[in-house]
């Protein structure tokens, strides 16, 4: 069976068209993204403006033709925080499915950190049951997953995502230095809550950041070359990450996006992800975080391939995704 899995968000409609068999991991075919890049346009209140509903129309209606031309036989689509948390949702996403033929789902927070932890599971542990940590840096929300098999324990979503943070904490282009040291306090606060309402974390939880932040945060901190582990995993090192902030703090976004790994559509992000990523190390005590290249989009394929083994269950909760192509 061939999937689409379409994720729409503040940057991109993200296209991965991936090979669903009973017996063996996802295999992803095709990726493909449409730009969208609503994260600069969304009014103040977070209400998506007629120039960007237009914009995301197009690309969500190129993804459903990427799906079509690489023989998907079935797509899910979804949209995350920047879509979910706007005031016009309802219209956003009436238009879209009228324009396009495209019923966007949307998914809670809770419902994306559990997704997104068996996928991160299913790349770092498969078939394992250590205790693993997944963190997640969205645009909108950030989450942390805490499970031992391949399924969570717990999990906790806090509206601290990089783009709202931005918009909220760091209004000048570069921030004043009273602004960034006041959003490091919030964090300061607010991420070992975060970590406290997890309850208790087994010894020897491995934490694994599972987002383009991470990702790009790893590129722009490594000192000749991407960091890694002896596995040859990405990490993003604490010590690195806190040398890199005043350089970040300085520049405009627009010189931020100069950087290497760090793309033009989250360079105006990036500096507050790299805040909360810091936040979330110290207060857990982390001094180099892998970076998962796996998270909810195959979290999604996984519980579709769990569905063709027969496992109704791992597929009730996309029920409101699913989408023929």
């Amino acid at each position: 069976m061939r999937v689409a899995v379409v994720d729409v968000g503040s940057t991109s409609a993200h296209v991965d068209v991936v090979e669903l068999r009973k017996s063996q991991p996802p295999r992803q075919s095709v990726t493909v993204k449409h730009k969208v890049t609503l994260s600069r346009e969304v009014g103040p209140d977070g209400r998506i403006r007629e120039k960007s509903m237009a914009r995301l129309v197009r690309a969500v209606g190129r993804a459903a033709d990427t799906a079509a031309l690489h023989g998907a036989d079935e797509m899910v689509a979804y949209a995350t925080s920047v879509v979910r948390d706007a005031p016009n949702r309802d219209a956003v996403l009436a238009r879209v499915a009228k324009a396009s033929g495209v019923r966007l789902g949307v998914l809670s927070p809770r419902q994306e950190a559990g997704l997104t932890y068996e996928g991160a599971r299913a790349w770092r542990r498969p078939g394992r049951d250590e205790p693993l940590l997944v963190a997640d840096i969205g645009g909108g929300t950030f989450e942390l997953a805490l499970g031992t098999g391949s399924r969570t324990r717990n999990l906790v979503s806090a509206p601290l995502g990089a783009r709202r943070l931005t918009l909220t904490d760091l209004p000048g282009n570069p921030p004043s230095p009273r602004d960034l040291a006041r959003l490091r306090r919030r964090l300061g606060r607010e991420v070992p809550k975060l970590l406290e309402g997890l309850g208790p974390v087994p010894v020897g939880t491995e934490c694994v950041g599972a987002s383009r932040v991470f990702a790009q945060l790893a590129t722009v901190t490594a000192e000749g070359g991407a960091a890694s582990g002896a596995d040859g995993v990405p990490v993003l090192g604490l010590r690195r990450l806190r040398a890199a902030l005043p350089e970040l703090a300085a520049r405009t976004w627009q010189e931020r996006a100069e950087l290497p790994g760090v793309s033009r559509s989250r360079a105006p992000h990036i500096l507050a992800g790299a805040l909360l990523a810091e936040a979330l190390m110290d207060s857990a005590g982390i001094s180099a975080l892998p970076v998962c290249p796996w998270g909810l989009r195959e979290g999604i394929a996984l519980r579709l391939r769990a569905g063709l083994r027969g496992d109704a269950r791992a597929v009730e909760g996309l029920g409101g995704l699913r989408t023929t192509a």
